[in-house]
């Protein structure tokens, strides 16, 4: 296909998207029959039926992204008739294509450019997963450097921390540490909340912010107290974690951190190569 045809394609595809007040992007079924080439509309009707029965099988509710609407249209001399159209969403939009007949330039190209849109929104929702995964970790280190200072503060013994730490993760997980690392692989050498998920993460650094609230706020000077509060603290997330039917201990491993860490810098220094310049 020729770059000239590729990028008339484009423009037309782009010309006729809209976005709701949301700010989610959609066509209207009608243009896209006009995209593709489908020249009668109940031929592009039975595509969509098509479309719809794999929006399902794929276990995506047809009701998200196929959205019958009536709308005006003009039929000359000012008057306007009603007729029915659909709001397709981009997903929408890919399933028709890909039901079309590829050897159509309109519908190859569109094959390609909504399966790379949607690859797109893919990657950006999983760059975002994983921004706040690193993110929660970050503050989990901040907030336990800030439990450490303290507890060194007040006892006058840096390995406290570690001690009053563990019993926090038997409360929240129902095991000790040492026995989550078994159950999720993890090395003896690593910390646990490297492998943890960011629902997890967030959890600890949450029972500990209380700890530390609690400790400067009540004047609490030993090992035994201190231990007592951030048992009773993440006792506390635990309970809050269950009533909404998550069990932390079963939650699975996820990528180490330091890896998604160097994976996220890497992409980021890619980016800074070679960006976008204004023309």
């Amino acid at each position: 296909m020729k770059k000239e045809i590729i990028q008339n394609l484009a423009h037309n595809f782009e010309d006729h998207s809209q976005t709701t007040e949301n700010g989610i992007e959609f066509w209207f079924a009608r243009d896209l029959q006009q995209l593709l080439g489908y020249s009668e509309w109940r031929n592009f009707q039975k595509v969509i039926v098509k479309s719809k029965i794999t929006c399902e099988t794929t276990d995506n509710l047809i009701s998200n992204h196929f959205v019958g609407v009536n709308k005006m249209v003009p039929i000359g001399s000012g008057s306007e008739r009603e007729i029915e159209d659909i709001m397709l969403t981009r997903y929408a939009c890919y399933l028709i294509a890909q039901n079309g007949d590829p050897r159509k330039e309109s519908i190859a190209f569109a094959q390609n450019y909504f399966a790379m849109q949607t690859r797109k929104f893919e990657l950006i929702e999983q760059r975002i997963k994983d921004w706040e995964r690193l993110n929660a970790r970050q503050k989990l280190t901040i907030s336990e450097k800030d439990l450490s200072e303290l507890i060194y503060e007040k006892t006058g013994n840096d390995r406290n921390f570690g001690l009053i730490r563990s019993k926090g993760d038997q409360a929240l997980f129902g095991r000790s540490t040492k026995q989550m690392k078994t159950k999720l692989g993890i090395p003896n050498n690593r910390a646990l909340a490297d492998y943890l998920p960011t629902i997890t993460i967030k959890a600890k650094d949450f029972a500990t912010e209380i700890t530390v609230f609690n400790t400067k706020e009540k004047d609490l000077k030993n090992e035994r107290s201190i231990s007592a509060e951030h048992i009773t603290n993440n006792r506390s997330v635990r309970k809050i974690l269950i009533e909404r039917g998550i069990k932390p201990e079963n939650l699975p491993a996820e990528e180490d951190i330091k890896k998604l860490e160097r994976r996220v810098n890497s992409e980021s220094k890619k980016l800074g190569k070679n960006p976008d310049k204004l023309k």
